[in-house]
C-alpha cells in the first residue's frame, strides 16, 4: 500500500493510537475501585504520549514513536537485568548475536568467584538464556563484548516470624516535642520517643518520610513532596546532638533566636520557615566553629561517608548551594536557570562548586549529621528491646524542581504528575504535583536510582514503608497542569522491582510495608504477598464485601480475625481521620467547612452514624465492648472464646455512644491475625485532629500538628499507659495462641 504525503500527515486512527499507548505501558482500558470500566479517551492518550516525548500528532510521527518503542534493545552497560535464585535470566536480542547460535559468557560474582558457561541463542528472536543461579547479589555478566549487570534476587522479602505479634506506633516526625527544640521536632526527640515506645514492650516505631527537601524552601514541607529520596531532611537535624545542648543554645543565644525558639515550643502547629530556617542558622554557626568541637572521630566519619557517597551526595550538595544562590534571581526551578548550570556536572556547575567549596562542604556535613541522627535514633530503638526498631518511609514521587530530577533527570517522567483517579473517597481524583522513575529508563539504564532509594531508607532502619506501592505495578499520570481526570495508568515491571525491593530487605534484614490502599488491581495484593510484602489493613476501610442491600445498610466492619495475616494492621493513616476525629465526624467538619459545595453534610453525617453502629456491632460481637457500653477485656479469636463473646453481644438496633470508644477501637484492631500492628501516636493518645486533609494545601494545616507534649510524658499519662499496657496484652496473648496453634 502507497502512503501518500497527506494521509501520512492526518490524524492517526483510534487503532494506531491506542496500538501505540499500549505499547508506551498506558491503559487505554482500566476499571475503578467500584469495578466500573473506563476506556480513556483518545485527546487525554494524545496529551500523555505528547508529554512524554512520543508524538502522535499525525500518522507519520504516531508511525515513527511506534517504530522508536519496537525497535531491538540495545544494552549498555548501565542495563540490569534482574531475575531470581533458581529461575534463569533472559537476556534480549544483542547486536553480536546475529547469526550466532551460541555465545560464551562469564559471571563475576560479588564475592570475587567466577561462572563461566555457553548460551545457546534462539534463532528467531535473538534472545538467549543464562542458566538459573543460587547466589543472591549483583553480579557482572560478560558476554562477547558487552559487560551487564546481572541481579539475581532471593524468593522474597524478608519476612517476621509466622507466629509473630508484635506492635508499634507510629509518629509524625515534625511533630515530635523536647525541651529547646524552637518548635520543629527532631531526630534527638526521635530516639527518645524510640526508647518511650520500646518500655511499653513496642516491636517497632514507623516515621514519616525523612527525604530531603529544600534548604531554600523552607514552605515546602510535605514530607511526601520531597527533592531526594536518596537523602535525608536535615530540618530535622538536633544541633545538641553535634556538641551538648549548652553548646547548641549558646549558638542560638549569639544568634539572637531564644526569643523565637520559646514563642514557637508554646505553639500547638509548626511554623515550618522560621522554625527550619532557625535551625539551619544554628547549624551553619556549629559548623563554622567546628574547630572547637569536632573530635578526631567525627572528623573521619565525616570523611568516610563523603567518600561513600560518591557522585550521589556531591550532587545534592551542589544543587543545595546552587538553589540557595539562584532562587531569587533565577527562580526555583532548575529547569529555567542558564544552561551551564542544569547539570551537576556541566562547566558552570563546576565552577561555581569549586569557587563555593565550603559551601558544599557544609550541604554535605548536614547530611551527615541527618544520617547520624537517624542512625542513633534507629539504634536506640533496638538497644532499648525494638525486634525491628524504626521504620522507615519512602515516597511515590518527588518534586520534579529538586535535585533528584537535576541530579539525572533521565531516569525521571518529564511533563508527567502523579496522581490518583476519581474514586469514593476523592470524587474529583487527586493530581500530587510530583514525578517519579521512568519505566524506559529502568529498561534502557538500569535500576540504580531506585535500588538508591531503598537503600537510603533501609541505611537506618529495621523496615521500610513504601508509599502507594501500587506504583510498583502502575501509577496513575497525568500531563503536568492537567487535572486528576484526565489521566490514564502507566504499567511498571512489577515482577523486576519486586525482586530488587526482597534483595535488598534480605540484605538489611527489613521488613517490607506497602500501603495498597486505593483503586487495587484485582491479583496484586496476592502476587505481593507471595513476595514478603507486608500489605496494609485500616480500620476504616476493612468492610464485608457485600454491598449494601435494598434498605442501603452500610457494609459490615469485618472481624479482626478476618483481616488479612500477610498485612500490617492500624487504626488509621496519616491521610485519614484519627480514631476520635472518625467517630466524631471531624473529617466531614473540615469537608463542610472548606469545600460545602463537594459534599451533602446532612447525608454524610447521616450515614457516619450509620457506620458507628456498624463499627459497635463489630466490636461487641469481638468481645471489646460489655454490656454497659465500656471496653472490655479483649479475647484472641478462636473457639475457646467465641460462647464467652456470644454472651456479650448486645442487640443489633444498640445506639453506639456518641463518645469515641477510644480503648475498644484500639483493642479491635490488636485482635488482627496481623505479624505487626501499628498505633498511630495520635490514636493512643486520642487526638481528634488528621495530620493530613488530602486536596488541600495551606486550607488545613497539614503536616503541622505539634504533639502536646513529649513522647515520653505523653506515654505516661494513666490513660495512655493504661491503654497501651492492655494492647500489649492483646498481642502477647494473641501470640502465644498462635504458637499453640
Amino acid at each position: 500500500m502507497i502512503r501518500t504525503a497527506a494521509s501520512l500527515l492526518s490524524p492517526p486512527s483510534q487503532d494506531a493510537l491506542h496500538t501505540l499507548a499500549q505499547r508506551a505501558g498506558l491503559l487505554v482500558h482500566w476499571d475503578d475501585a467500584a469495578g466500573q470500566s473506563h476506556t480513556v479517551s483518545l485527546d487525554v492518550l494524545r496529551a500523555l504520549l505528547d508529554a512524554m516525548g512520543l508524538r502522535c500528532g499525525n500518522a507519520a510521527q504516531c508511525r515513527d514513536s511506534l517504530a522508536y518503542l519496537e525497535s531491538p534493545a540495545s544494552l549498555s552497560d548501565e542495563a540490569q537485568i534482574v531475575t531470581r535464585v533458581g529461575v534463569p535470566a533472559t537476556l534480549p536480542a544483542l547486536s553480536l548475536t546475529a547469526g550466532r547460535k551460541r555465545l560464551a559468557y562469564r559471571i563475576h560474582l560479588e564475592d570475587g568467584e567466577t561462572v563461566d558457561g555457553t548460551t545457546e541463542i534462539d534463532p528467531d528472536s535473538g534472545a538467549s538464556l543464562i542458566p538459573s543461579m543460587d547466589v543472591p547479589g549483583y553480579h557482572h555478566l560478560e558476554i562477547g563484548n558487552v559487560r551487564l549487570s546481572l541481579i539475581v534476587a532471593p524468593p522474597h522479602a524478608h519476612r517476621l516470624p509466622a507466629t509473630a505479634r508484635h506492635w508499634g506506633m507510629s509518629v509524625p516526625l515534625y511533630g515530635l516535642r523536647s525541651e529547646g527544640d524552637g518548635g520543629l521536632g527532631h531526630y534527638g526527640a526521635l530516639a527518645d520517643a524510640a526508647a518511650a515506645v520500646a518500655a511499653h514492650g513496642a516491636h517497632a516505631l514507623a516515621i514519616s518520610p525523612a527525604h530531603a527537601m529544600f534548604g531554600a524552601r523552607p514552605a515546602q514541607y510535605s514530607p511526601y513532596s520531597p527533592s531526594n529520596r536518596q537523602w535525608y531532611n536535615v530540618a530535622h537535624i538536633d544541633p545538641a546532638a553535634l556538641c551538648g545542648m549548652p553548646e547548641a543554645m549558646e549558638a542560638a543565644r549569639r544568634l539572637r533566636l531564644i526569643s523565637g525558639y520559646a514563642q514557637r515550643e508554646r505553639q500547638r502547629l509548626v511554623n515550618w520557615p522560621a522554625a527550619s530556617v532557625a535551625r539551619l542558622q544554628v547549624l551553619r554557626h556549629l559548623y563554622d566553629q567546628r574547630e572547637h568541637w569536632l573530635s578526631a572521630d567525627q572528623a573521619g566519619s565525616l570523611k568516610r561517608f563523603r567518600r561513600d557517597g560518591r557522585d550521589s551526595l556531591e550532587a545534592h550538595a551542589r544543587f543545595e548551594m546552587l538553589h540557595e544562590r539562584l532562587h531569587s534571581t533565577h527562580g526555583d526551578d532548575w529547569r529555567r536557570w542558564p544552561p551551564g548550570l542544569r547539570s551537576p556536572w556541566a562547566p558552570q556547575a563546576e565552577r561555581l562548586a569549586f569557587e563555593h567549596a565550603d559551601a558544599v562542604t557544609f550541604h554535605v556535613f548536614l547530611q551527615w549529621l541527618a544520617f547520624q541522627g537517624l542512625h542513633d535514633a534507629h539504634r536506640q530503638a533496638q538497644a532499648a528491646g525494638m525486634e525491628i526498631g524504626l521504620i522507615a518511609d519512602m515516597a511515590v514521587g518527588v518534586d520534579s524542581t529538586g535535585s533528584e530530577a537535576w541530579s539525572d533527570a533521565g531516569h525521571l517522567l518529564e511533563g508527567i504528575s502523579l496522581g490518583a483517579p476519581p474514586d469514593a473517597f476523592n470524587p474529583a481524583g487527586q493530581v500530587w504535583g510530583l514525578t517519579t522513575f521512568s519505566p524506559w529508563a529502568f529498561q534502557q539504564r538500569g535500576y540504580r536510582p531506585f535500588i538508591a532509594a531503598l537503600r537510603a531508607a533501609l541505611a537506618f532502619s529495621g523496615g521500610v514503608r513504601i508509599d502507594h506501592v501500587l506504583g510498583l505495578s502502575r501509577l496513575w499520570v497525568c500531563p503536568a497542569g492537567a487535572p486528576a481526570s484526565a489521566g490514564a495508568y502507566l504499567r511498571y515491571p512489577l515482577d523486576e522491582l519486586l525482586a530488587i525491593v526482597a534483595l535488598e530487605s534480605s540484605r538489611h534484614r527489613a521488613i517490607v510495608i506497602g500501603e495498597d490502599l486505593g483503586t487495587v488491581p484485582a491479583d496484586f495484593r496476592a502476587r505481593v504477598a507471595t513476595q514478603g510484602v507486608l500489605g496494609t489493613d485500616v480500620l476504616w476501610f476493612a468492610r464485608d464485601d457485600v454491598p449494601p442491600g435494598p434498605k442501603k445498610t452500610p457494609r459490615a466492619f469485618l472481624d479482626p480475625s478476618q483481616w488479612r495475616v500477610d498485612a500490617v494492621a492500624t487504626t488509621s493513616t496519616h491521610d485519614l481521620p484519627t480514631a476520635v476525629g472518625w467517630w466524631t465526624g471531624r473529617d466531614i467538619a473540615w469537608r463542610v467547612r472548606l469545600a460545602p459545595s463537594s459534599i451533602d453534610a446532612r447525608i454524610a453525617r447521616r450515614v457516619r452514624r450509620e457506620d458507628r453502629t456498624a463499627l459497635w456491632q463489630a466490636m461487641s460481637a469481638a468481645g471489646v465492648v460489655n454490656e454497659s457500653g465500656h471496653a472490655a477485656a479483649p479475647q484472641p479469636p478462636g473457639p475457646a472464646s467465641d460462647a464467652r463473646m456470644a454472651e456479650r453481644l448486645p442487640s443489633p438496633a444498640g445506639r453506639a455512644p456518641s463518645t469515641a470508644p477510644l480503648d475498644a477501637i484500639v483493642d479491635f484492631v490488636a485482635l488482627a491475625p496481623s505479624a505487626l500492628v501499628l498505633l498511630p501516636i495520635a490514636d493512643a493518645i486520642g487526638a481528634q485532629e488528621a495530620d493530613n486533609l488530602p486536596g488541600t494545601t495551606t486550607e488545613h494545616p497539614n503536616w503541622r500538628r505539634r504533639l502536646r507534649a513529649p513522647a515520653d510524658a505523653l506515654l505516661r499519662e494513666p490513660d495512655v499507659a493504661s491503654r497501651l499496657t492492655r494492647f500489649a496484652r492483646t498481642r502477647s496473648a494473641s501470640a502465644r495462641r498462635s504458637v499453640r496453634s
